[in-house]
Formats: structure tokens, sequence, C-alpha cells
């Protein structure tokens, strides 16, 4: 009845496929493409600025009440805070899954309600953090002509406008370069002489720098606007101020001061290809199309006309990583179908049959597409790496969908019946083999539905598509191939022999073997034994990972100067570690901030980071590019440390908090012994091979003076202590009284003291404050200036004192790492009564991804032996088939060690999909022994065994190679990007190459001695 309905409306049918198709290649022009999935990642990051307060007072007054106020949001999973002078950052992480624009709003009104009760002047923003807090597309603008000020100017008000407007972008940010202002360098012996402070002079700047609406005067059948209007304008009308008038005479600004054009002090230096520059990064709205968004920024660019003398470079770009992994799907892609046509063709020797076979992967991968966008996804590197992993198993489908309709076309080729009615008959005789196989490989993918944290997050986005693309697969299979078969094929296919004399060899050769294993089943061991004994030895030498190791084109390296150095000592180092980027044949370009990141977080001036762009084509990988940058380093830039990672590494380590592979996190009853410990612990792991860039989570802020003001002498003198903060703050930093208009933007006017008054800690005793009366008063007469070294950060977590000793790893697998840092870690008397160590970073994210994994690995395994029992009611023969699939995730530790891959997330999802891919093969072996046990007349069980393994043996040998030839330019990974599907790929392959002896030979004999009776 089926059939004959699928027959009757073949025409709406494939015409229904057709649409879907052709609707799957408009989507994809319409679908997002960016370089990770849509995630909501459960973290909130507060960056807190009080001033310049001590570490220890900002901890207590500010980071504190904060830290308590999160807590209580619902959700809330671990609450850490890193406090260094006057700024603090606190990470707030949830559980994963819930909808973190909530979560952003109840953690901004925690925030709000204890706003009243921390310093007067705090400064707090709250942010969600998802890849789009990263740039996707940069640029630095450097000139040999331009002043850095009009390099600045041009990237604020020329070319950030102008990118902000194209669609997509979420911001446009500006960094480096200089901000005009005028300063106004007061003489303290003038202003006494004249009885004038330098209050007066900031007063009279900001008076007569003025506009106000005084009122509406209707006159001439008009309503006029009257404006008071009394701004300055350029540099002269500032010295012509007026600052006093009386006796004295009138006393202009120009009479007390030094008037200048200048720039406004900043501890900050950004640098692109050795040459001060200005950088402009991109970033891009959630959901949006980084690939479309780089384009238009570029064309832009192109149409824009930079002034003579300003070189633009590119310094960063998302989207070459994700067209490149794009271009290398896609050729995976087509070297798949073309590989897995060349197959069928040697085995069926027929065009059409091969044809119609290959037809059902461009038309599942187009309907895929609109399912995709259906479900509000994007092109990424995990959905196309899904579609590349998937087109062997989608072929499968139709492979032995063909090849069992073509035997029944020769079987019944010389009856009376025609081609339409066998093909039909034929389907509907495959459909619960089909749909059993189907289901066995797609209830793999219910439990990854559950997974949670990084892994969920990431393959979450693969499993859906590839079990999207394996669903269809079979619909189209089961609709689309047989009416094409019934259309396409005539006589003369049918009388055409497949069958060649490889495929009558291995019969005979197959059947000898079998005899002698069903006569002898103790000999089947001999195949079994060695496969798990190999298994084991395999996964004793795989080393075991994270996520993926990928060659992205480019690494961030970050460096620290000793606490406290001053930035232009700072910049001076780092300018050697630019010379030897530079001297790297396999650099294109490269970044640099000192004083800032990349990401943002605390900014120090001995701190900063470079981001270096390789070049594409022929190079050396970018692991060893960066061993050769860290040894130079190392060698010839003493008193500079330096740590490199990734972007994607570093990006999902800022995303997740946890930055560093290994993290071994301190805590003690007594906060005082954690600096010691972890100097110890850091000292400890710093010998372990493989593990480099060791910090002991100790940083110190730069020294500071403290002036202590005596309450009592400042009384003598008319004075208190908070008049002498103001007037020290106004000296040394400056007032900027007012702000001029100059074209499209305000400059300001600082008034403050000569740079000549307050060169160092001397001049600071030296410093005159100005009393009511009127009479200077030495700084050093009221107050003792003393240094204090530099204030380590504070480091909290979950409201308790930590320090975090952190470590990447080169050369070495993550698990090995760990294991060395844990027998360092139990030798005796390195932890005091009272404190105890907890190990984070991304190990412990390995650790909770493999806990999932295992999970939904055993999950599987009930799922198919639940689907076995469904189709065949026997505990026996469900038991058969699920050791058969498990015995053959052996063969995945062999193959991971032999290719030196690790065992990583990418490799467990293979491992757990090849249970699902063995069962599929083994219920078409099952069903066609079955169907010859129920024929009439019924075969023998032994012979029935043996004729299953000899009909099947073609489809499963063709659906075999077939699928590793598709998976083998994931497995080489051909191109960037596909070295994150690589382990999925090379788990698989090791899998399907022992899938043919376990399915044809192993299976069956244990079924023999076991399943015989059921």
């Amino acid at each position: 009845m089926i059939g004959q309905w699928t027959q009757n409306h073949r025409r709406s049918i494939l015409f229904l496929l057709a649409i879907l198709a052709v609707g799957g290649m408009l989507a994809a022009f319409k679908l997002p493409i960016s370089l990770f999935p849509t995630v909501d990642f459960p973290r909130v990051v507060i960056s807190l600025d009080a001033g310049d307060q001590p570490p220890e007072q900002m901890e207590m007054l500010v980071t504190r009440p904060v830290e308590e106020a999160v807590r209580r949001v619902p959700g809330v999973r671990t609450v850490r805070s890193t406090t260094a002078r006057g700024t603090a950052e606190v990470s707030i992480n949830f559980d994963w899954g819930l909808d973190m624009a909530s979560a952003t709003l109840q953690v901004n009104a925690a925030t709000a309600q204890i706003m009243s009760q921390l310093p007067t002047g705090t400064v707090m923003q709250a942010r969600r953090m998802d890849p789009t807090v990263f740039p996707i597309i940069a640029y630095s603008l450097t000139s040999k002509t331009v002043t850095p000020t009009q390099l600045r100017d041009l990237a604020e008000y020329q070319l950030r406008p102008l990118l902000t407007g194209v669609n997509g972008v979420a911001q446009v940010q500006t960094t480096g370069g200089a901000l005009e202002e005028y300063q106004v360098n007061v003489d303290p012996q003038k202003l006494l002489a004249r009885g004038l402070s330098q209050d007066d002079v900031s007063r009279a700047l900001t008076s007569n720098n003025v506009i106000n609406v005084v009122g509406r005067l209707e006159d001439h059948y008009k309503l006029f606007l009257v404006m008071a209007d009394s701004r300055l304008q350029n540099i002269e009308q500032i010295r012509q101020t007026i600052v006093s008038s009386g006796g004295n005479g009138v006393v202009r600004v120009a009479d007390v001061a030094e008037v200048l054009h200048a720039t406004v002090p900043q501890w900050i230096r950004v640098t692109a290809d050795g040459k001060d520059a200005v950088l402009l990064s991109v970033y891009q709205q959630p959901g949006s199309n980084s690939v479309q968004i780089a384009t238009d920024i570029k064309s832009k660019l192109a149409q824009y006309k930079l002034p003579a003398g300003v070189h633009l470079a590119n310094w960063y770009d998302q989207s070459e990583l994700v067209t490149a992994s794009a271009t290398s799907v896609r050729d995976a892609i087509l070297i798949g179908i073309a590989l897995a046509a060349l197959v069928l063709f040697i085995f069926l020797r027929n065009v059409k049959i091969t044809l119609i076979a290959i037809i059902v992967v461009p038309a599942v991968l187009a309907t895929t597409v609109v399912l995709l966008w259906l479900l509000d996804m994007s092109f990424n590197i995990m959905t196309l790496g899904g579609m590349a992993a998937a087109v062997g198993l989608i072929i499968d489908d139709a492979i032995v969908m063909i090849e069992h309709i073509v035997r029944r076309l020769q079987a019944k080729a010389a009856q009376a019946h025609s081609v339409e009615k066998t093909v039909t008959d034929a389907a509907l005789e495959f459909f619960r083999p089909l749909l059993g196989s189907s289901a066995s490989t797609l209830v793999i993918f219910i439990p990854l539905a559950f997974l949670s944290g990084v892994t969920g997050a990431f393959f979450k986005a693969l499993s859906t598509t590839m079990a999207a693309g394996l669903f269809i697969s079979f619909l189209i299979t089961w609709l689309a191939v047989p009416i094409l078969a019934a259309h396409f094929l005539t006589d003369k296919d049918v009388s055409q022999d497949h069958d060649g004399r490889l495929t009558l060899w291995m019969h005979k050769k197959y059947e000898r073997l079998m005899m002698r294993f069903l006569n002898r089943p103790a000999l089947i061991l001999l195949l079994l034994l060695p496969l798990i004994g190999i298994g084991y030895l395999g996964y004793q030498h795989v080393g075991s990972g994270f996520m993926p190791a990928m060659d992205e084109g480019g690494f961030v390296l970050d460096y620290y100067s000793e606490p406290g150095t001053a930035v232009t000592e700072t910049d001076r180092l780092v300018r050697q570690v630019e010379t030897i980027i530079r001297a790297n044949p396999n650099v294109l370009t490269y970044s640099r901030r000192t004083g800032t990141g990349l990401g943002g977080g605390l900014g120090e001036p001995n701190h900063g980071d470079f981001f270096v762009k390789l070049k594409s084509g022929t190079r050396q990988p970018v692991d060893l590019v960066m061993d050769q940058v860290r040894n130079r380093v190392e060698h010839e830039v003493p008193g500079l440390r330096v740590e490199m990672a990734q972007l994607m590494e570093d990006l999902i380590g800022d995303l997740t908090a946890v930055p560093q592979p290994v993290e071994i996190k301190i805590f003690s009853a007594d906060p005082k012994n954690l600096s010691g410990i972890a100097r110890t612990v850091a000292a400890r792991i710093s010998k372990i091979n493989g593990l480099v860039d060791v910090k002991n989570g100790i940083n110190p802020s730069g020294d500071a003076l403290r002036v202590h003001v005596d309450p009592v002498k400042a009384m003598q003198e008319g004075l208190d202590p908070a008049a002498v903060s103001k007037m020290l703050s106004d000296s040394i930093n400056g007032n900027v009284a007012t702000q001029m208009l100059s074209g499209v933007k305000a400059v300001g006017v600082r008034v403050w003291l000569p740079q000549s008054m307050r060169n160092n800690d001397k001049d600071l005793g030296l410093l005159t404050v100005r009393s009511p009366d009127g009479h200077l008063v030495p700084l050093q007469k009221i107050a003792t200036i003393t240094s204090l070294t530099g204030q380590a950060e504070i480091s909290r977590e979950n409201l308790k004192p930590m320090i975090a000793v952190t470590g990447r790893i080169s050369g070495r697998d993550l698990g090995s790492v760990i294991a060395d840092v844990k027998i360092a870690l139990a030798k005796p008397g390195l932890f005091p009564p009272g404190a105890y160590f907890e190990l984070g970073g991304l190990y412990e994210q390995q650790r909770i991804a493999f806990q999932g994994l295992m999970t939904v690995f055993a999950a599987a395994s009930v799922l198919v032996f639940l689907l076995l029992l469904f189709m065949y009611e026997s505990f026996r023969l469900a038991g058969i088939i699920l050791f058969t699939s498990l015995a053959s995730v052996s063969a995945v530790f062999v193959g991971l060690s032999l290719t030196g891959i690790d065992l990583n997330i990418s490799a467990m999802m293979g491992m757990t999909m090849i249970i699902g891919i063995v069962t599929e093969v083994a219920i078409f072996y099952f069903s066609e022994q079955q169907e010859l046990i129920n024929a009439d007349p019924p075969l023998e069980w032994r012979n029935a065994l043996i004729q299953a393994g000899k009909n099947r043996m073609r489809p499963i040998v063709m659906t075999t190679i077939t699928a590793i030839l598709t998976l083998l330019p994931l497995a080489f990974a051909l191109g960037k990007g596909s070295e994150m599907q690589q382990p999925l790929a090379i788990a698989i392959i090791s899998g399907l190459i022992v899938q043919l002896p376990l399915v044809l030979l192993v299976m069956p004999v244990l079924y023999s001695v076991i399943g015989r009776k059921s």
C-alpha cells in the first residue's frame, strides 16, 4: 500500500524534495557565517574603578560588597574576583543554559542596590561574555608624516563613523595615538605675587567658556533665540582669559602661566610593525554574518581615500579563518563525493546506479541547510564540520538501498516482473532494516542534546547538523532512491553482471573461513583478543586533551615586565621583542599594546600583549613559531616574561574564565601563607617537562609614594588633609577645567604645575600648598612621604582568599602533564596545615567534559541496546550486536595512538558515534540473516549465517570504504579549520577499519554460540 502510494505520488515527492534542495541552496546565502556557534557563555564580568585606593582597602570597601551582592543572584555557581590598586574585576559564573540576558539584568539590579554603599566616584560596568566581545577584524594606522594626534582624529572621527554604519557591526573601538588638549602650566610664585591660586585659574577658564540660552525675542514676525556665547575658540583666547582685576590691575592667564598645545597624558603604548600606531577594532553583533561584515568593511575602506603618508594594515581578520574553514569543508565534501562515486562505479560498474546514489548527497546537504535556517543556526566551524563528517554516513544509506534493489532486480530478472514493481517491493522489504539502521545512528545523538559546558556549547551544533543530515538522508533514501531507480533503470541495467571475479573470489574465501570458525568457534578469539589487547595498549599510550589544536594562522603573546616598571621602560624591553618577531620569516604583521590588552581586563603599565599574524601558504606550524619566539625572548630579553596562545584558545579561556590549561588554585586558612606556598608550587612544577610559561599568581602593583598629612601640622597652617589631597591632585594629575569645541571634537584645557616641578619624589616634597590666608606651605612641612613596595593583587573565589599558579603546555598532552603535576604536588611538606589546593583551568573543563561524554557514551549504548531489543525481541542478539559495536572502540585508541592525536572531546564524539555506525551495519547483516531463515524454503541456520554474509558483503565493503574515503580529507586536516574535526574523523575511520571483520566474522560466530537458541 505504501509502495503503491509512493509510486502514485512520485512526481509530487520528487518535486517537494527538489524544492527543499533549491531552498537549501538559497538559504545558504542567507545563513549567518561566524567562527563559533551562537553560544550564551554563562559568565558576567563586572569591572570596578574607584580611583587609586590600595588593594586591601579596595577589596574591603568595594570588592567584598559586590561579591556578596551578586552571590545572591539565582543560578550563580562561582564568584571570582581580582583586586588591584583602585580597580577590581568580579567574574560571575552561572549554570549553563540560563538566559544570560536576564542574568545580566539581575546582576545589574543587585549591584545597583549597593552602589550607595561604595566609595564616592566608584564606576561599575557589567558585561556579558560571548564571542562578540572580541574583534572580528582589526586594522592599524601608521604614518611617518602625520602626527599621532591627527592619526587618532582620523580613526575616531572619520573611519569609526564610516565603519559603524556597516550592517551587523556592534561597535568600532579605537586605541592608541594621542588626544589633543591645551595645558596651562601655572607658576606658583607668580600666582603668590598676585594673591591668586591654581583654583582661581581653573575657575576663570570655566566661567569664561560658556554658552547659555538667555531667552527668546519676537521681532519682525520672527521668534529669535537669544544666546550668551563666550566660548573660547583658540589658544590665544586661553592666554588672554582674565583671572582677576582690581588693585593689581588686570591679571590674565598668560601673566601667571604658560599655555601649550599638547596631548593628554596617557600610560599606554600602541604599535604596529614597529611603528607607533592607532588600532581600529571592529566588533560584531550577536548572530550577525562575520564574513559579510568583513567584506563590507574592506569595501568601505577601499573606497575611502586616506591622507597622504598614512598606511592602513590589516593585522587580524577572523573571516579569513572562517572562509578557509568553509573552503576546506567544501573541498572535503567534493573529494568525498568523488571518491564515493569511484567506489560505487568499481563495485557496481553502472553509471546510472552510481549517479542515483551520488545525487542523494547534495540533496541531503542542501535540505540540511534549510533545517539549520529554521533552527536559527549559522555556518561555523562546527556545523560545516558536521556536514563534512556526515557525507560518508549519508551516502551509506543510498548505497545499501540501491545495492539491495539491484540484487532483487537480478534475482527476479527471469520472472515476469516489471522493474517498477520489483523496485517497489525491494524498497518495502528494506524499509525495516533501513529504519533500524538509521535509528541506531540517530539515537546516539539524543544524549548529546543534554550535554552542557563548553562541550555542549560547541559540539551540540555539530551533532545537530549530523543528526539532521542523517534523518533527511533516511527520508530521501526511502522515498527518492526507489522512485529514481524505478524510473531510470532498465532491463539492460538489470541483466548486467555486477559481481566481478574479485567479488566471487571473496565469497568463496569467506565461505571457507566461516565454516572453519563455525566448526571451531574458539578460533574467533584469535581475532578478538589481539584487537582488545592492542586497544588497551593504545589506551595506555594515547594522550588526553580538551579541545583539538588548530593552526589559526596567528597567536597572542602576553608579556610581563617586573611589577612597577614604568611604561617607557616596558616599551624599551618590548621593542626588543618586536625585533625578534619581525626577524621571524613566518610573520606577516603584528600589533602591540602596553598598559592595556586585546580583551580588556585590568591594565598595568608592566603588562601588555601582541597579536602576531602569520603568513598564509607554506610556512612553519604555528606551535613551532611560538616556540621559536619564546626561546629567543627568554634568552635575549631578560626581565620580561612571556606566555603565548592561539587566539581561539585564549578566547575560549577568557569566555569561560579558565585562560590557562594548568591552574592550581591554592587556599589557606591563613591568607598570609598563600604567597609563600604559591612560590614553592611554581618553582616545583616549572621543572616538569612540557610545562611552560609558569606563573606563581603573585601580581604586585607598582611601587607607591604615600603622602601622610599630619592633621595637627596642617591645622596650624589653616589646612586640612582633604584640601591638601585635592591640591596635590590638581598639581600632579591636573584639573581639566573646561573643554573647547574644535570641529567635531572637544579639546580639554588642563591646569597643573609644569613638568619640571613634578619630575621625581624629591620634587613631590617641595610642592607647595596654598593656605587660606594666601601663604605657600611646602608639602614636606606638613606631611611625611614614604615609599611603599608593590602590593600584590588580591584574588578570591567564592569569598575565600586564593592564589592561582598557572602554566601552559608545549609539546605534550594535557593529561600526562597533569599527572606529573599531581605527583609533584603530592610530595609531603608542600602544604602546611590548613592549606589545600584544587586543580582548575582547562584540565577542570576537560574533566567535566569527559565525565559528560562518558555519560553520553553509556546512555548511547543503552539506547542502542533498547532499539535492538525492540527490533529483535532478543536479549542475546541485542547483546551480541552491542558487544560487537563496543569491541570496535578498541580500534579508536589504536588509531589515535598511531596518529599522535590526543583523546579529546572531538575524538570522544567519534568514539560514541562508532557504536551507532557499527550497529547500523550489524542490523543490515541480521536483517538479511533473519529473512533467509524465514524464507520459503528456509535455510539452515549455519548456511543462513554464511549466505547473509555473502549477500551483505558487497554493500558493507562499499559503505565502509566509502565512509573511510569521505572522511580522509578531515583525517588529514586538509585546509584551515579541519583540525577541529580531525580527531573525530580518525576515531570513526579507526572503528570502520575493524568493522568488516567484526560484523562479518566475529558477530556471526558469537551468535552461533550464544544467540542461536533465541
